[in-house]
């Protein structure tokens, strides 16, 4: 399908930062420098977005701009700033576990009162907020499983065996049809969607671009490896109870087959994944390299710190009766009629 291939088109700036970073890559003007990088919201749009932009170069870049900028100097040395920025957020703000087995037991309790996004969807959550997460969620799952492949190099043994092993799951067992990308790229048809990769980018705020960074900024260091086997597991760990959630809700609210069909094989592969992960990738890692204990809870704790801070802002939005996102889904074509969200001031 047309819409694998594609890059996406640059997004609009949010800010100085990534004004600048645009600029440079449209060859009109430019880097940010010194104050520009070191002030500004952390958590914010405008670095968030920037960092964004420079991580999608490892990806598939965007059009019009040369391949070679992914190595660019100047460009890395921008990215490099913003990253000590988040890193440095991240290592201050996250919860701090001492050791990764109650890193560990905390993803696996599931709170008293029904109070996370996935909750909420499965109870009471509408066609239009569905449509909502998904273009949200559209910007990692379109590329699921890719920033983890980055570690594989920086493993050996029975853990490299074992996240081999899960990856090859994600990416379809040898069958294109069921790599989990296509899938999800099935899944926003269903719910009149455009899956073109990267097409939200400028609809989603802050909090879910975080969720992303994170993940390239773990899988493009190989010093923080075992922070990335941390966020491995713990995506892996909450994967199959909130999947089983949003399955419901698809059900539900008539998204389609293709929608409930994402979350239906998550529940059944991710419970599996999760033992994988707890006992060869985690175990195996930490037996050769005791050491990264501390890394593989931080990977876990901000992984944590990111999710908790997008449910926040969704869930303060939707129960406000307001969308969560920067621009209304209904200019996208092939929006579904009688699915609209609310009106975006």
């Amino acid at each position: 399908m047309a819409h694998d291939r594609e890059a996406p088109r640059l997004p609009a700036a949010r800010g100085p930062v990534s004004e600048g970073v645009v600029r440079y890559l449209r060859d009109a003007g430019p880097l940010p420098r010194g104050a520009e990088l070191a002030g500004g919201d952390v958590y914010g749009d405008d670095l968030q977005l920037a960092l964004y932009i420079c991580y999608e170069l490892h990806y598939r870049g965007f059009p019009g701009v040369p391949a070679d900028h992914e190595w660019d100097p100047d460009l890395l040395r921008v990215r490099a700033a913003l990253e000590h920025r988040f890193l440095s957020a991240l290592r201050s703000d996250a919860p701090a576990h001492e050791g990764v087995q109650d890193a560990l037991a905390d993803l696996l309790v599931e709170p008293v009162e029904s109070t996370g996004v996935t909750h909420f969807l499965c109870e009471k959550g509408e066609l239009w907020q569905l449509r909502e997460y998904a273009a949200l969620r559209s910007l990692y799952h379109l590329k699921e499983a890719d920033p983890h492949a980055w570690v594989l190099p920086r493993l050996w043994g029975r853990a490299k065996s074992a996240m081999a092993a899960v990856e090859f799951d994600e990416y379809g067992g040898g069958r294109p049809e069921r790599v989990h990308a296509r899938l999800f790229a099935d899944l926003m048809t269903d719910l009149g969607l455009d899956p073109s990769y990267g097409r939200y980018l400028d609809a989603a705020g802050a909090e879910p671009l975080a969720t992303v960074n994170l993940m390239s900024l773990f899988g493009l260091h190989r010093v923080l490896r075992g922070a990335l086997v941390g966020h491995f597991a713990a995506v892996e760990i909450t994967s199959s109870p909130g999947s089983r959630r949003l399955a419901e809700a698809m059900r539900r609210t008539g998204a389609g087959p293709a929608a409930e069909y994402f979350y239906d094989e998550h529940v059944e592969a991710d419970a599996v994944h999760e033992q994988v992960v707890r006992h060869d990738v985690i175990g195996g890692l930490l037996e050769e390299e005791p050491h990264l204990t501390p890394d593989v809870a931080f990977g876990i704790d901000a992984t944590s710190h990111v999710e908790d801070r997008l449910a926040a802002r969704l869930l303060t939005d939707w129960q406000a009766g307001r969308s969560a996102l920067r621009v209304a889904l209904d200019a996208a074509p092939g929006a579904r009629q009688g699915s609209k969200s609310p009106h975006i001031s």
